[in-house]
């Protein structure tokens, strides 16, 4: 892979251009020479990928996500559009390796497989960033083509992966608040501003002769600052209009991992119990009775409406609370081949009533695309023995005096289907989770990293109920007000605000990211067009040029596409 140099005054070299007379090198050796010299750029390009991922939770180190941008548009500026689509992709793989580590419980095929899926997005990304380097204002540019490959990356392929964007880092910082203006899109965008700037910043303070300029390397490097600081000036809305007192349960599992459930009514057992113990410690004075009670997602592990005893076992614990119940369990349905994830609202005295089906089912966890096909070859891919079946509405319900907006586990990372329930009058936000499957792993806490910011998003509190952890209640600033620790057995209870009023990224929903992707799209046109017009003008110079003064060029500048 060639490594270039930018040089002024100097004539573009090509690629492919061919030896001078005499004996050199062949193809072989000169690709080999290329390989080598780019090594260093591959390497740290590696290494920054891997600085980005430890801005997530667990680690939280946010301020490596600044740097991971700044690292990015510098090692791809000025490159080719292959030159740099391949440092893209030498930041997103180990990036997403490491960001994903927690599929190692399914398997380290798994992670690496949805690792390089992902990493191609970056390797995208890449070739952007070179093409509109070369425009003016190249920052701002490069902070939209963020959100573009971000858009991209939310809904491709088989509906997307929201996992890794920049604002999931920062969901606790100086940025989050920009979340109650343009939501997540907002919050990545003014991360990769920062990030770009500093680039910028770096790219004045060091350059050679007239491109060294202190005082605009400064003036960048306070531009960053103040990106950075913007979000203390944005208002984040959380007076309440009414409270509800909430109580959550955390049943635990019997057996962390792919084998969570354990035998038949063991998680069911655990989630009614801990509710019935509840029930005891209100009626001897212990605990304060709560308006409504949330289940997690899967805490029965048996259809109600076709076992029974499944049945029986829940309408007794809700009834020995005495409020209504929010239960998460799998229905059987509509056919044979399929089964529902939902929520059901389970009156004490009416039982069952409305209930939420999972929208967005997670491809290859809960259903499996080309089922026929590939069973053949993955034999694993047999354990997801029936297809989910998405459902068709948003999760607003009804739930004793609070009117819900329920989301189920991974659809908290998707902006439309929590903005939705928003949209249609939820006052209170449920992220019913189960998390067994990845429990000690980081992805609790980064699910969790998620619901903290569509808090501030929706200005709303958030109450997250898992089955094993992380159980937790939100405010609509974002502060987590309670939380579990995993693998127990646990109860949260509070009072939480019930909100009425819509945040600024509320009513302007998904316009924002729309503007910043697509003009990511334009300014990647421009630099497309800017290249090729340079390349016009520089094959009528070679025309007019006199043999003395090719005699004068010399190899060793940047590539045509450099320029």
């Amino acid at each position: 892979m060639p490594v270039t140099q930018e040089r002024s005054g100097t004539a573009p070299e090509t690629p492919d251009e061919e030896p001078g007379p005499g004996p050199g090198p062949g193809r072989g050796a000169r690709a080999l020479a290329r390989i080598r010299a780019g090594l260093p750029r591959t390497g740290l390009a590696a290494l920054a990928g891997l600085l980005l991922a430890l801005a997530f939770p667990p680690f939280d180190l946010w301020p490596l996500s600044l740097l991971g941008v700044a690292v990015l548009s510098l090692l791809t500026r000025g490159r080719t559009v292959r030159q740099a689509a391949w440092t893209g992709f030498a930041f997103g793989l180990p990036f997403f390796l490491m960001l994903l580590s927690w599929l190692r419980v399914v398997g380290w095929d798994a992670t690496v497989g949805l690792s390089v899926v992902e990493a191609l997005f970056l390797a995208a990304l890449g070739s952007g960033l070179a093409v509109t380097s070369r425009l003016p204002g190249w920052p701002l540019w490069g902070a939209c083509l963020w959100i573009t490959q971000e858009w991209a990356r939310d809904r491709l392929p088989l509906g997307g992966f929201p996992w890794g964007r920049l604002a999931f880092a920062n969901t606790a910082t100086p940025f989050t608040p920009l979340a109650a203006l343009g939501g997540a899109p907002l919050v990545t965008f003014a991360v990769a501003l920062s990030g770009t700037l500093l680039a910028w910043a770096a790219v004045r303070a060091t350059g050679r002769g007239t491109d060294r300029r202190p005082v605009a390397a400064a003036l960048a490097a306070l531009g960053a600052v103040a990106t950075m600081l913007a979000g203390f000036l944005v208002p984040v809305p959380t007076a309440p209009a009414d409270t509800v007192k909430v109580a959550v349960i955390q049943g635990n599992v019997p057996n962390p991992g792919m084998d969570f459930l354990g035998r038949p009514m063991m998680v069911l057992n655990n989630h009614a119990a801990a509710t019935e113990k509840l029930a005891e410690d209100i009626r001897a004075g212990r605990a304060e009775k709560p308006d409504i009670v949330i289940w997690p997602e899967n805490s029965s592990d048996l259809d109600p409406f076709s076992d029974p005893l499944a049945y029986r076992r829940i309408d007794e614990a809700v009834r020995a609370i005495g409020v209504p119940t929010l239960v998460g369990t799998l229905v059987d349905g509509p056919d044979e081949q399929h089964v529902q994830n939902e929520g059901i609202v389970w009156d004490p005295k009416t039982g069952p009533g409305a209930s939420y089906t999972k929208q967005h089912p997670v491809p290859f966890g809960e259903y499996v695309p080309f089922r026929d096909q590939l069973s053949k070859v993955i034999t694993r891919l047999q354990r997801v023995a029936r297809d989910f079946y998405p459902g068709d509405h948003n999760g607003v319900m009804q739930l004793g005096p609070a009117r819900i907006g329920d989301v189920i586990c991974f659809e908290v990372a998707y902006d439309e289907i929590v903005r939705d329930t928003v949209d249609q009058g939820a006052r209170v936000l449920v992220v019913q989770t189960n998390n067994a499957t990845y429990a000690k792993t980081g992805q609790p806490e980064q699910q969790l990293a998620m619901s903290r910011l569509r808090a501030v998003e929706h200005g709303r509190a958030v109450l997250i109920a898992a089955t094993s952890g992380i159980s937790a209640v939100i405010a609509p600033d974002g502060t987590v007000v309670q939380r579990t620790e995993e693998l127990t057995a646990a109860e949260l209870t509070a009072t939480v605000p019930l909100r009425d009023g819509t945040t600024v990224a509320d009513r302007v929903g998904a316009a924002p990211e729309w503007t910043l992707a697509v003009a990511g799209l334009l300014a990647c046109a421009g630099g497309v067009l800017l290249a090729r017009r340079r390349r016009t003008t520089a094959a009528g110079d070679a025309g007019t040029t006199t043999p003395a003064d090719t005699a004068t060029n010399t190899p060793g500048g940047a590539s045509t596409a450099d320029e």
